[in-house]
């Protein structure tokens, strides 16, 4: 089971644009989505006068440009998010607006995810002395706007104050402890790559953590509704989302800690006779049912479904006790309907499926990302081995070549005339400096020492073909006789013009090495139509011994690899009147 490429095309578009946006906005937005749905449906419902709540959206906006301000200037946005939440407690006092409560009391999501924001970017870019007075403002404000914000419809009782301060407190530390290791970058460089990594751990699992968020939030309003009963079991499912988040790192003991966590969960109700109803069916909070899915997925994403099987059983046998236990809360006795218990059955088999299913084909396409890296890693090595191949043939083997023929004239007109031989032993130092510098090229590339821009290739050839083709013949070393005729336009593409350079420098070293007897060799390089044509060609017949330096046997597979690069044609070959030649056709304007 695979995702289909318009599924991982959405994926990836997503990604880009969470990238794009960065985490802080795509959860502030994420929660202004859920604010807008909510209130909404609130407005119009039979509570209270229909449409007051849509009252609340001018404070609720004026948060979320607060939190947008901050990212520039922090200071000034914690100021203005103080007098939001003030004022705004002054507005819903007076037209008696009802609120709902999410992680703190009377205070919408949007607003609790707009105030951390603005208080990790002030701990954060602030002076420590303008850091502390923003802080301790924003902290006033919003206990001023959880206990003045009292209406007809929802009073804020002592409980309900006590949770609000202890879930702020926990939001204010939290808020800290990342915020403040990354004032300086450089004073603690492990611990801010430590939160590096955190960050990069949050942002590859965003769809996760925006469920367990919304759950959350369901179970904190719920909690606040309950009169501070459930804490111990929302302290729970707050472990159990964490343990969710971070499983990615140590996927199986994640799973362990998960088991523990839910199992104590499910025995804190009727060991503490807590008078707690859960807020979802089936005796699990909605915030460790996604957990534990998200932990499942993460698990058989990791190691695969064989060896996940006994801890995925183990979740399982805690799910189902939790179920039979606390389904029936508040009333405290054990769910012993057979129809019930199947019902349920089915319902965790189909959410457990699920979570198998998308762990199976996350961990599919995982296996052929790799597989696509690793043929592209193969495919680059095999062409840069390929490339090097060609030019080590091609640059070297030329000017070798070349040395070769100039040591057997020396070495046959050295008794005749010494000064011939004089002569060739300074071309012959010449083609040696000439390889020793081509040789120098490689290593440098290879390396991966040539400077910026460069390479072997575009250290030797220029963007002027004409030139490179009349230097390459007037200094060439094998021992023929060679005229040219180019009629080349001067915006020849850089590639075809190195390919050609290439071309006409093996063939010219092919006529030293093969061309026995040849006195004369032409080089015809033309554009005709789309196409540049070359032609080299010899009037030596067929070497009856070895060439000098023995053969090879890959000056032609290399020729005809660079022509099949740029889609052209070769062909090499006895000419009818004799000796040999080679033509290339190679197109100006090839493919993307």
């Amino acid at each position: 089971m695979t995702a289909g490429p318009s599924q991982n095309k959405f994926y990836a578009r997503v990604s880009s644009l969470v990238r794009r946006l960065g985490m802080p906005t795509v959860v502030l937005l994420a929660a202004l989505a859920f604010d807008l749905f909510f209130i909404t449906d609130a407005a119009f419902d039979q509570a209270g006068p229909r449409g007051i709540d849509l009252l609340l959206f001018p404070g609720i906006f004026g948060m979320v440009f607060c939190a947008l301000w901050a990212q520039n200037r922090a200071a000034v946005a914690a100021v203005a998010a103080s007098v939001v939440l003030v004022a705004y407690t002054l507005v819903v006092r007076y037209f008696t607006i009802p609120t709902y409560s999410s992680v703190l009391a009377h205070l919408s999501i949007t607003e609790v995810v707009a105030g951390v924001e603005i208080l990790f970017y002030a701990a954060r870019r602030t002076r420590p002395g303008v850091a502390a007075a923003m802080i301790a403002g924003l902290v006033m404000a919003t206990l001023t706007a959880v206990s003045g914000r009292y209406t007809n419809f929802d009073g804020t009782s002592n409980g309900t104050m006590a949770q609000a301060m202890l879930f702020g407190g926990v939001l204010l530390g939290g808020t800290l402890v990342f915020a403040i290791p990354g004032r300086d970058r450089t004073a603690n460089p492990k611990r801010y790559e430590k939160l590096q990594k955190i960050n990069k751990l949050v942002l590859g699992q965003w769809p996760l953590i925006g469920m367990l968020a919304l759950a959350l939030i369901l179970e904190f309003s719920f909690t606040y509704a309950s009169r501070a009963h459930g804490l111990p079991v929302l302290a729970c499912s707050i472990i159990a989302a964490f343990i969710a988040i971070a499983a990615p790192r140590r996927p199986a003991d994640a799973m362990v800690g998960l088991t523990a966590v839910m199992l104590l969960s499910a025995l804190v109700m009727p060991f503490l006779r807590l008078d707690y109803d859960y807020p979802t069916p089936g005796g699990v909070p909605g915030t460790q049912i996604v957990a534990g899915m998200g932990l499942v997925v993460t698990l058989v994403r990791a190691v695969g479904l064989s060896k996940a099987v006994t801890r995925i059983a183990g979740l399982s046998a805690v799910v189902a006790g939790a179920c039979v236990l606390n389904t029936n809360r508040p009333t405290p006795r054990l769910m012993t309907d057979p129809d019930d218990i199947a019902g349920f059955a089915v319902a965790g088999l189909l959410l457990l499926g699920i979570s198998v299913a998308v762990g199976l084909a996350l961990r599919s396409r995982d296996s052929e990302r790799t597989q696509v890296i690793q043929s592209a890693i193969s495919d680059a090595q095999t062409s840069e081995r390929m490339a090097l191949a060609r030019e080590l043939h091609d640059v070297v083997a030329h000017h070798v070549t070349g040395i070769v023929v100039q040591a057997q004239a020396a070495k046959l007109m050295g008794e005749r005339n010494p000064q011939i031989a004089v002569e060739a032993m300074g071309r012959i130092e010449d083609a040696g400096v000439e390889a020793l510098a081509a040789m120098r090229r490689l290593v440098r590339s290879m390396r991966g020492d040539a400077p910026a821009g460069s390479s072997e290739f575009s250290e030797q050839a220029t963007t002027d073909l004409a030139a490179d083709l009349r230097t390459l013949i007037e200094r060439s070393n094998h021992g023929v006789k060679t005229a040219m005729k180019l009629e080349l336009p001067p915006n020849v593409p850089h590639e075809v013009g190195r390919s050609a350079l290439r071309l006409v420098q093996e063939s010219l070293t092919n006529v030293g090495k093969h061309a026995s007897g040849a006195t004369e060799a032409l080089v015809i390089a033309e554009v005709s139509g789309t196409e540049l044509h070359l032609q080299v060609t010899d009037d030596g017949r067929e070497q009856e011994h070895r060439p000098a330096g023995g053969s090879g046997g890959y000056g032609l597979i290399g020729m005809r690899e660079r022509v099949a690069l740029l889609s052209g044609r070769l062909s090499a070959g006895r000419a009818p009147g004799g000796g040999w030649r080679v033509e290339a056709w190679l197109p100006l304007e090839g493919e993307e």
